[in-house]
C-alpha cells in the first residue's frame, strides 16, 4: 500500500515554479493554466502507483474509478496550487471567499473577538488556505495572528517555492514531528492571547504511525491521526472543523462546524473523532475531486 510520506511531489522543481512563477507575473493566470494542464497530463502519465490511487478513491466516493476521472482528480488539485500561489501573494481578491452559513460566521467571529483563541481541524479537502487570504481581507478581525501545524517533508518542494515568493508571510509555521511540552506551552500562551491554530486531522503522522484510531469512512476503513484530536481538547479552546471548498464560479465557500459536546474527556474524544468524520465525510460526497490525497487512503483492499 501506498502512503502519503512515500509519495513524491510529481512535475514538483524549483525551477519550474519560478518560470511558472514569472509566466503568470507577465501574462496572468489563464497561459499558466494552460501550461499546467500539460504538465499534469505528463505528471499523471508518469505516476502509475499514484493513478491508481486515486482511482480506487474516486471509484469508493464518485462510483467512477476511470482513467478520466482521476485525471480531473490531479488536474483539479494542480489547479488549485495556482489559487495558493495567488493567495499567498495576495493576489487572489477576497472578494472571492464567502462563508457557506451566515450564522455559523457569526458564532466564529464571536469566538476570535472574544479573544478566546480557536483551533481550527481542517483537512485535505478544498484550500483551506482561502483563510489565509480572509484574515489578511481589512475585516475587523485582521488583527488575529494564525499559527499552522505540517509536517516538514510535505511538499517540501512547493512550499520552499512559496516561501521565496511571499518571504514576509505572516504565518508561524510549527513542525507537527516536533510537538513538545515547550511547543504546547508556547501555543497555550498564544492561544490566551486571542491567536489561532491549524491543525489537519485527516492525515497520520510519518514519524509516529501508531499514534492513530481507526474509523469508518464512506463505508470503508481508515486511519486518523490520533495527536492531532487530543492536542486540540487539550488546549481547551473552541474548536471549530474547517473546509474552504472551491465552487463552480471560482469563488471559495468556507464551511465550517463548531464542536459543542459536554462531557468527561473520553467521551468528548470520542464524539470529536465522529463529529469530524462526519464533517469530512459529507463534503467529500459533494466534492470529491476536491479530496486531495494521492495515496491508499483505506485500511481495506480496494480493487478497480
Amino acid at each position: 500500500m501506498v502512503k502519503w510520506y512515500e509519495v513524491k511531489e510529481q512535475a514538483a522543481g524549483h525551477k519550474r515554479l519560478m518560470i511558472l512563477w514569472h509566466i503568470y507575473k507577465i501574462a496572468g493566470r489563464k497561459p499558466v493554466e494552460f501550461i499546467v494542464f500539460f504538465v499534469t497530463l505528463f505528471a499523471f502519465i508518469g505516476a502509475p502507483k499514484i493513478r491508481k490511487c486515486s482511482q480506487k478513491f474516486q471509484k469508493i466516493v464518485s462510483g467512477s474509478g476511470s482513467l478520466l476521472q482521476a485525471f480531473r482528480h490531479f488536474l483539479t488539485y494542480a489547479y488549485t496550487l495556482i489559487d495558493v500561489m495567488e493567495m499567498y501573494t495576495d493576489k487572489f481578491g477576497v472578494q472571492n471567499i464567502y462563508f457557506a452559513d451566515e450564522n455559523d460566521k457569526q458564532i466564529l467571529f464571536k469566538d476570535l473577538l472574544e479573544k478566546k483563541g480557536v483551533c481550527f481541524l481542517c483537512s485535505h479537502l478544498g484550500n483551506t488556505n482561502a483563510m489565509r487570504t480572509f484574515f489578511k481581507s481589512g475585516t475587523e478581525i485582521d488583527w488575529i495572528k494564525v499559527n499552522l501545524f505540517l509536517e516538514v517533508n510535505q511538499c517540501k518542494v512547493f512550499k520552499n517555492f512559496l516561501s521565496e515568493i511571499a518571504p514576509d508571510d505572516p504565518i508561524n509555521v510549527y513542525p507537527v514531528e516536533n510537538i513538545d511540552l515547550t511547543t504546547s506551552i508556547e501555543i497555550k500562551d498564544k492561544l490566551d492571547n486571542g491567536e489561532i491554530i491549524f491543525i489537519a486531522g485527516d492525515r497520520i503522522s510519518a514519524h509516529n504511525t501508531g499514534s492513530v484510531f481507526q474509523a469508518e469512512f464512506l463505508d470503508h476503513k481508515a486511519y486518523f491521526p490520533e495527536g492531532a484530536f487530543r492536542f486540540s481538547l487539550i488546549i481547551d479552546v473552541p474548536i471549530y472543523f474547517i473546509a474552504c471548498t472551491r465552487e463552480k464560479d471560482g469563488k471559495y465557500a468556507i464551511r465550517l462546524q463548531k464542536f459543542e459536546f459536554a462531557a468527561g474527556r473520553k467521551a468528548r474524544l470520542a464524539e470529536l473523532h465522529k463529529q469530524y468524520i462526519k464533517f469530512l465525510e459529507d463534503l467529500t460526497k459533494k466534492y470529491p475531486l476536491q479530496f486531495y490525497h494521492f495515496y491508499d487512503f483505506f485500511c481495506d483492499k480496494i480493487d478497480l
